[in-house]
């Protein structure tokens, strides 16, 4: 009989429970799970608005929008993000009472990434003065999705959102339900069903939510060219702060 010391018992102990455990399972399927801490680096290009008044007052906070654009201005020309909504109407010269973030998604295929819009957010909010009440996302067609899908993701950063046509995971809205939501949808049109948005309001209605539903009776995909247009967007989010 071998007399084995404590310490080489230990090992041999280590090497034999792994073979124990897999003859456990040999044949049959166990439930599993690990978790380990990673670092990713995430990063995009962004158009940033500041208000004509900003740093008047060194003690105003301002309230934000997170602008994000549909599938055509992805890429890595950041010209084209003002193709359409809120930097667009920048370009044209019209001025808001917000700090206004537009980033641009690289690929259209992978649309938003919220590990990369929450840094952004995050960069923003502490380079600017910015009142952290008062912040609000809103986008269009693909960058509608990205709005229902960062929202839904950190339902606690935001005091309201407006996605525009599009749509998102219907089952997970309910987490939306203490965040004010203004939806916006053509009926006509044919690049992202009405129902997609319709099945969002629904959800998030039968969970208790605060929700508004336009639908452009006459309109196709493009309605945000007159949701953007609207005045009574950009006062029904400052109506909005977060709940303490």
């Amino acid at each position: 009989m071998l007399n084995l010391s404590p310490f080489a018992l230990l090992i041999a102990s280590l090497f034999l429970l792994p073979v124990v455990s897999m003859a456990q399972n040999l044949g049959n399927q166990s439930k599993q799970s690990f978790k380990k801490k990673i670092r990713i680096t995430v990063g995009a290009k962004y158009l940033l608005y500041l208000p004509v008044d900003y740093g008047k007052d060194k003690k105003k906070r301002w309230p934000l929008i997170m602008f994000l654009h549909g599938s055509g201005e992805s890429g890595d020309n950041l010209d084209i993000v003002a193709k359409h909504g809120l930097p667009q109407l920048i370009a044209e010269g019209k001025e808001f009472p917000f700090i206004i973030v537009s980033p641009q998604a690289s690929s259209a295929d992978r649309g938003w990434d919220n590990d990369m819009l929450n840094a952004l957010l995050d960069t923003i909010m502490k380079n600017y003065r910015v009142d952290k009440d008062r912040v609000y996302i809103t986008g269009l067609s693909m960058g509608g999705y990205g709005t229902w899908s960062f929202a839904i993701a950190h339902p606690d950063r935001f005091a309201a959102i407006a996605p525009v046509s599009a749509g998102g995971n219907a089952s997970k809205v309910y987490k939306l339900k203490d965040v004010p939501v203004w939806v916006f949808h053509g009926a006509l049109d044919t690049t992202v069903p009405l129902q997609e948005d319709q099945n969002m309001a629904n959800a998030l209605k039968a969970a208790g939510g605060n929700v508004k539903f336009t639908i452009y009776p006459d309109l196709g995909h493009d309605c945000w060219t007159q949701t953007y247009e609207n005045q009574k967007l950009y006062d029904w989010f400052l109506k909005h702060k977060l709940a303490k």
